[in-house]
């Protein structure tokens, strides 16, 4: 399976492992299920540091690449095709980075992983949900 991690499902991964449902848990370390992380999470991990909302133990150039390699997470683009693709979709709310990470779900035919209740019911995409 291809997994698309959340923003807060890397996070968690990465450094709060215990807000893993066990199912989750258990995907994700699954050596054949391939692990996958758009740029736009690492956007967001940005704005959320720069509003002292969350830290990570490093500069976050570092942090990034260590955690990617960690976790052996492939890159999933934000591509022109992934842009146009929100266009087709409908959303419960605003939030530019959760409309990114679902149309590139959807482009790249990946699971979305994420306890974000208005993406776990968003119709068009699978969705393995933390609950």
């Amino acid at each position: 399976m291809k997994l698309l991690l959340d923003t807060h499902i890397w996070l968690w991964s990465a450094l709060k492992p215990h807000r893993l449902t066990r199912r989750v848990a258990k995907e994700l370390a699954k050596p054949q299920n391939e692990l996958w992380l758009s740029a736009m999470s690492i956007w967001e991990l940005a704005i959320l540091q720069s509003k002292g909302r969350f830290r990570v133990p490093d500069d976050l150039a570092t942090w990034v690449a260590k955690s990617m390699a960690d976790l052996e997470l492939r890159e999933a683009p934000v591509t022109i095709e992934v842009a146009l693709a929100i266009s087709a979709m409908t959303f419960a709310h605003g939030d530019p980075a959760d409309h990114f990470l679902a149309a590139s779900a959807k482009v790249f035919d990946l699971t979305l992983v994420t306890a974000d209740e208005h993406l776990t019911d968003l119709p068009g995409i699978r969705v393995l949900a933390n609950r």
